[in-house]
């Protein structure tokens, strides 16, 4: 037990349960601290669930190639042209970071806050993790200044600066990095002879389609990895469908074959099914796109009807961009917190939870600064408890006015409202 010693369930998955055990007793709770999209299954993502019911053996480590070309075809309309030989899918794009991690050599420098999950699998790897402030104006990428000198520190201090992580768009800021920001930030990793892992799994949950996106991997295709998978676009957490696309040339094929070797001893291949499902879901057909459209109209405006509620609040926040997320600041309120015993991340979120029955994740369990008064609160949670309300949702043109989200909202106006 010597190597998971310190160890434990990751926070979001640990808040979840105790929402669940809350809700179980009676509680009423308002969960903003998962970061899932609480979405029907689309209905023929289940029919070609059902028809891939028969795929039964294990297939190739990398996937069966009808899924990498589908999976080649999606990076290939996005300006990343992709032969299927670039591309793994495995059961979430999770322990494809962490088979990232275990091939990659050096240490991990990530944006700071960032998703719960990176610095844990950086350490289960045996690396350091390196926490690097984020700009001003958005999250998911390290401030370049900053990147420069953690790299410097990290060498000075005897260590070895390997990858760093970028989130685009970004949990838990739920912003974008603007195209010139990627651009300095690939300057600096080539500079600094840095691999990149680009997490994109937010990519087709951009609020505004015509909003800029760019890459790391058109800046630096030679040693850019992008992940991405269906949770998030298509709400099929709990199917864990993931994807990474790796660098052409020698380089990249080092890498993929490293991380094709580790999942062989790991999780052995996508299940079959699973891997139905992908072929249709990458290759996105006409009705798919509508769907995915739709979804993401209606995670911006929940989110930024959200974000509206916390500012008006008093609180500092980024305006959401993508995902579905808004990450506030209530430092404006130190002082009224205080007098309600709120001095840090950990007291306003369980002040939260207690007092309005409101649950968010703290941002010191996202490597922030645990003394800020800063949390984040995933929208998308507040679509509705059933599938009716949920599709319902989906299908509104204006889904905060329906009734079930309405009253969702009216109470997290009413609270934060009331904490100055």
């Amino acid at each position: 037990m010597v190597a998971v010693a310190g160890f434990e369930v990751s926070p979001n998955l640990a808040l979840n349960q105790l929402v669940d055990e809350r809700r179980a007793a009676g509680e009423r709770v308002v969960h903003l601290g998962f970061g899932e999209a609480r979405l029907p299954v689309f209905a023929p993502l289940a029919e070609r669930l059902a028809a891939g019911a028969h795929r039964n053996a294990y297939g190739p480590v990398a996937g069966g190639l009808d899924v990498r070309e589908a999976v080649a075809g999606y990076f290939g309309r996005r300006r990343l042209p992709t032969d299927p030989g670039q591309v793994v899918v495995a059961p979430g794009s999770k322990p494809l970071l962490m088979a990232l991690q275990l091939a990659v050599p050096g240490d991990v420098l990530l944006p700071r806050p960032a998703w719960n999950t990176y610095a844990p699998q950086a350490r289960l790897a045996g690396k350091r993790a390196h926490g690097v402030p984020i700009p001003p104006e958005c999250g998911g990428v390290p401030a370049p200044d900053a990147l420069r000198e953690t790299v410097r520190a990290c060498r000075e201090g005897g260590g070895t600066p390997g990858v760093v992580v970028l989130t685009l768009p970004d949990n838990p800021t739920g912003t974008l990095a603007p195209p010139e920001l990627v651009r300095e930030v690939c300057a600096i990793a080539r500079a600094e002879d840095l691999m990149i892992v680009s997490d994109e799994i937010y990519r087709d949950v951009l609020h505004d389609p015509a909003t800029p996106f760019l890459s790391p991997a058109e800046v630096a295709p030679e040693r850019t990895v992008v992940t991405t998978g269906l949770s998030k676009s298509l709400a099929l957490g709990g199917w864990r469908v993931g994807a990474a696309r790796f660098p052409d040339g020698e380089r990249g094929a080092a890498l993929r074959d490293a991380v094709v070797s580790i999942a062989s001893e790991v999780w052995s291949t996508l299940a079959g099914p699973m891997q139905e499902v992908a072929a249709y879901a990458f290759g996105e057909p006409p009705e798919l796109r509508e769907h995915l459209a739709a979804c993401a109209r209606l995670h911006g405006a929940v989110a930024r009807a959200v974000h509206r509620i916390v500012v008006d609040a008093g609180a500092e926040c980024r305006a959401p961009a993508g995902a579905f997320y808004v990450y506030p600041d209530f430092e404006p309120l130190r002082a009224p917190l205080a007098g309600r015993g709120v001095h840090d991340s950990d007291s306003l979120r369980r002040f939260l939870l207690d007092e309005f029955g409101i649950a968010v994740l703290a941002g010191h369990l996202l490597d922030d600064d645990g003394k800020a008064l800063r949390f984040k609160a995933a929208t998308s949670m507040l679509y509705g408890a059933t599938r009716e309300e949920q599709e319902l949702a989906l299908a509104s043109a204006d889904p905060v006015a329906l009734p079930h989200i309405a009253a969702e909202l009216a109470w997290l106006r009413e609270s934060f409202g009331s904490l100055a």
